[in-house]
């Protein structure tokens, strides 16, 4: 159903901008495109009930409506963007100083926007008469979300009733999780407290919550176990608890009629001087915990909650700590591997020879996910004699691809499928959009967001209202507080003239902040990562996820799900092929070089991606798909030749990283849809003249030695700009740079700046204020590009300054809290580093990470200054890291308070300092410290003070209660 619901989303805005336009439209054709915009509305809250119910529980002639309106959708989108590109100049005349032919493509241009209207008039008869016909059809499944949800057996509850012998490697977690709620000699007098497991479906949180409940449950005065689920129904689950609290006392609470304020209030009353333990397992929202929690006074001492959750954010939530929630791993190789010998052949150990292979890459498959392994497990387990080799190698060969279709599987599947529900709409086609990845694929996150965008997953449906209809309100409303007299149809005041009037006089203005369609897409990477729907691989510095990879159970799930909807076709050389003639191929997916692709029937095709050489070109001719938005080529070693590109009028995306490509055709600039291009790692050295008529081009990733045409100022809705060299441009080129006033990342390569350079670059930086990531790499030598009065942007967060032998000479006067408020990342070289310097930057209040780098001891290998003395106050407040290279700022540096959060601190000093009476290398007083980087220097120390200076910082860092990571060099 969200595929549905996604195909009409993005159109919906579509047709909302064509009749806002300033096109002279046939009374027939506008009213048949407010007919259909109605229409679709209508289908869309009609598919949004419906898709709260699993497809499973669905009536098959609901599924067949929902496809029937996704086709008409993509259909439509077709037809408005076949027609906006035909609308497009194609950008400037090629010799723009040539006016007869520019106003002789004016007036072609109007008589061609009339046959336009008219094509567009006939498609849309069509279309509009297929959208009555749905109409009709979709009244019968208006109440469709009320009595299509069967019932089915939940099976996690059989999780509840596992046999502890059944339980392989259980006991060290239990015993954690044990600690955490009743650890230490006086735990009883200790208040209320509240641990959230919290973790991926399928981990074995109910399990591990049941197993810690059996086994302390004779400690407390009273318990319960019960479960939220997502049905959300906090009555019902107050009344569970009572009834699990006094079986006799509550016998008939699950039929009485309570409102929750009494629920809650009995609830208060019962626990009331009871020392109890309650288990919320399986909690979706916030919400329902905010109102659960009212039940439970934190003035019942030695009491405890255990919440169970795959949301990280109501994990959060429940707990007043990070430090109190329990984050479930995958199972170690070992636990693995002894759990699926236990299921398969009644005993840990004794697998034969000739399966330890196949065994070992099936549990690969599973991932540590302890439901996996069992289900997998309980299909090759058979009590009276072991499956054949093939048999095993088969069954291998299908996980991963959706296609598995063993009974046993179907209880996994349900786990899963909880998850995928809870989805909001929106996320669910952003999930399934990733079944075009191979298995394994570590994807980026700035690639993949870019692509859902292209791929009109991200989308705004927050309709601009144009100036003209606001003012208009606003005469309605004049005429409704009885402020002016209407005065029939013909008005002494022109209603018209009035409101174009008002506009000019800018009277009527829209406060509405334009939303970044980025930070929407990446708000959508942020919550699958916190659903535990995709896991995520590595963070920078300040702790954002960099990519991420999805567990082959959940790729499973998915592939089966996009099959199921005609969302992505894959093709891999596996089972997997080309649907039936009758079904139009919309994404496609090619993972394997072998694969003989019949591309006759793939003229409605919208995305292509490659992962395999020796395909384009050879078997898919990319020119025939007229309506591709998406072709990402990215890592293919046989592209070299995209001439074809100029041809592809609708592309979105254009994906050439790391491939061959020599040379972009000068076409280029006719693909006016065009948002980001992706040239990194290719061959080509100039970018072609026409690149800068791309003007709604939003991302741009170059590498630093391509020549860039001038006219760049021209991209004005450029978003990013990644790695662009400036050693070769000229004043008028960074001069231009001052017209992307839209900018958000700038990464920069200079050399070769004067003093006038260096003038037009702050300049033009300082008009970017939506800037908030900036790096400049400067070749050896002062940087001199940004001068001591230079203005930063307001919103900057990230400045970084990687140094290769560059440096300022002091710290920039513009590096202060008043300059830069929101800055978070700082990486920076100065030539001497002094105290009011790092007091300076301990004031920043929103610094997260600082590298900063002492020129004359890191490049020039003079001695360490002595150690700054920084006064006491609020001193780094948010900094979680900070590394002083070259800088003796030893933990004592940091008055007392300073650094609450600081988990990683990097430092240098003489090994000589250790025999210095008041020397102190004592860090008990940060107390967030993980890990500890000394450089001792050994310069001008004997090997005793070495030795020394070595074992007091040891000694310091397991003083510390943290024990943190200790790093000597």
């Amino acid at each position: 159903m969200e595929i549905a619901m996604g195909a009409i989303g993005p159109l919906l805005p579509k047709l909302g901008e064509l009749l806002m336009g300033e096109l002279t439209m046939e009374k027939k054709v506008r009213k048949g495109i407010e007919s259909l915009v109605t229409e679709l509305k209508l289908m869309h809250a009609v598919l949004s009930k419906v898709a709260k119910v699993p497809a499973d529980q669905l009536d098959e002639g609901v599924k067949i409506w929902a496809g029937k309106v996704k086709e008409l959708s993509y259909q439509m989108e077709d037809i408005v963007d076949a027609f906006m590109v035909r609308l497009e100049d194609g950008g400037e005349p090629a010799n723009p100083k040539n006016r007869v032919k520019k106003i002789v493509k004016k007036v072609k241009k109007l008589f061609k926007n009339g046959k336009d209207l008219r094509s567009i008039s006939g498609a849309l008869e069509e279309v509009v008469g297929e959208a009555k016909q749905l109409a009709e059809q979709r009244q019968r499944y208006e109440l469709v979300h009320d009595t299509g949800v069967g019932s089915s057996i939940d099976p996690r509850v059989m999780a509840l009733y596992k046999d502890v012998t059944e339980l392989v490697g259980i006991e060290d977690t239990r015993d954690e999780l044990i600690n955490m709620l009743i650890g230490g000699d006086d735990w009883l007098n200790h208040p209320l407290k509240t641990i959230s497991i919290v973790g991926f479906g399928g981990l074995g949180k109910t399990t591990l919550a049941k197993a810690a409940y059996d086994k302390i449950r004779v400690h407390f005065n009273c318990d319960a176990f019960v479960s939220v689920s997502q049905n959300q129904d906090v009555k019902k689950v107050f009344k569970n608890i009572l009834y699990e609290l006094d079986k006799h006392k509550y016998a008939h609470i699950r039929n009485e009629e309570w409102e929750e304020r009494h629920l809650i209030d009995e609830l208060i009353e019962f626990l009331n001087g009871k020392r109890y333990l309650i288990i919320i397992d399986d909690i979706w929202s916030g919400e329902a915990w905010e109102l659960i929690r009212c039940a439970f006074s934190k003035k019942s001492p030695g009491s405890r909650l255990i919440t169970t959750t795959r949301i990280f954010s109501v994990s959060k939530a429940c707990c007043s700590s990070e430090d109190d929630i329990y984050r479930m791993e995958p199972l170690s190789d070992d636990v693995s591997r002894r759990l699926f010998c236990k299921r398969v052949f009644s005993h840990e150990e004794g697998c034969p020879q000739e399966l330890l292979q196949v065994s070992k890459d099936i549990l690969k498959k599973c991932g540590g996910i302890p439901l996996a392994i069992i289900t997998i497990a309980s299909i090759l387990a058979n009590k009276h004699e072991t499956k054949a080799k093939h048999q095993w190698y088969a069954l291998l060969s299908s996980i991963g691809l959706g296609l598995t279709e063993d009974r046993s599987l179907q209880q996994m599947k349900k786990i899963l499928l909880f998850s995928y529900y809870d989805l909001p709409s929106h996320l669910k086609p952003c999930l399934l959009h990733l079944s075009i990845f191979p298995e394994d694929q570590e994807i980026r996150r700035d690639r993949l967001v870019w692509r859902w965008i292209c791929e009109g997953l991200v989308y705004s449906d927050k309709q601009e209202t144009s100036l003209y209809e606001l003012g208009d309100s606003y005469f309605n409303e004049l005429v409704n507080r009885s402020m002016i007299q209407p005065i029939g149809t013909d008005h002494k005041i022109a209603r018209g003239r009035l409101i174009w009037r008002w506009i000019s006089e800018g009277f009527v203005y829209s406060e509405k902040q334009e939303t970044s369609l980025y930070k929407l897409g990446d708000s959508y990477f942020n919550e699958l990562v916190n659903r535990s729907m995709i896991q995520p691989i590595g963070d920078d510095e300040e702790g954002k996820v960099l990519a991420c990879r999805v567990h082959d159970m959940v790729l499973d799930l998915i592939c089966s799900l996009a099959s199921e909807e005609n969302f992505v076709t894959i093709l891999d050389g596996t089972r997997r092929k080309m649907p039936n003639s009758e079904i139009k191929v919309r994404r496609l997916s090619i993972q394997n070089s072998k694969i003989d692709v019949n591309t006759t029937r793939m003229e409605h095709l919208r995305s292509v991606t490659v992962f395999s050489d020796n395909v384009v070109g050879e078997a898919l001719d990319i020119s025939r798909f007229e309506v591709l938005r998406v072709l990402d080529l990215e890592g293919c070693k046989d592209v070299s030749d995209v001439r074809y590109v100029g041809n592809l009028l609708h592309l979105r995306y254009l994906g050439l990283k790391n491939t061959h490509v020599k040379d972009l055709p000068m076409e280029i600039g006719k693909l006016q849809f065009l948002l980001t291009l992706d040239l990194s790692g290719t061959e080509i050295k100039v970018l072609p003249s026409s690149v800068v008529q791309l003007r709604r081009l939003m991302c741009l990733y170059v590498d630093y030695d391509m020549k860039l045409p001038s006219g760049i100022g021209n991209l004005t809705s450029l978003e990013v700009l990644d790695n662009l060299g400036l050693s070769h441009a000229d004043l008028d080129f960074v001069k231009e740079l001052g017209h992307l006033t839209k900018l958000r990342v700038l990464r920069l390569n200079l050399s070769g700046f004067d003093e006038s350079m260096g003038k037009a670059l702050e300049e033009s930086i300082g008009n970017m204020d939506k800037l908030d990531s900036l790096d400049v790499f400067a070749n050896r030598g002062v940087i001199n590009c940004l001068s001591e009065d230079w203005v930063p942007p307001p919103q900057l967060r990230r400045l970084a300054f990687p140094s290769d032998g560059s440096w300022f000479e002091t710290l920039p006067s513009w590096i202060s809290p008043s300059s830069l408020p929101l800055l978070s990342y700082l990486d920076i070289t100065v030539f001497e580093v002094r105290s009011e310097a790092i007091q300076l930057l301990g004031t920043l209040p929103a610094l997260v990470f600082l590298e900063i780098r002492n020129y004359s001891v890191y490049w020039k290998a003079h001695e360490v200054e002595e150690a700054p003395v920084l006064s006491s106050g609020a001193l780094f407040p948010c900094a979680t890291e900070c590394r002083f290279i070259g800088i003796g700022a030893v933990p004592s540096t940091f008055p007392q308070g300073a650094a609450p959060r600081l988990k990683h601190l990097q430092f240098a000093f003489p090994a000589k300092w250790v025999s210095r009476e008041s020397f102190d290398l004592g860090m008990r007083h940060l107390p967030s410290l993980e890990r500890v980087e000394v450089d001792v220097i050994k310069k001008g120390a004997t090997s005793q003070e070495v030795d020394e200076a070595k074992a007091a910082v040891r000694a310091a860092a397991d003083d510390h209660p943290n024990r943190p990571v200790l790093r000597l060099r």
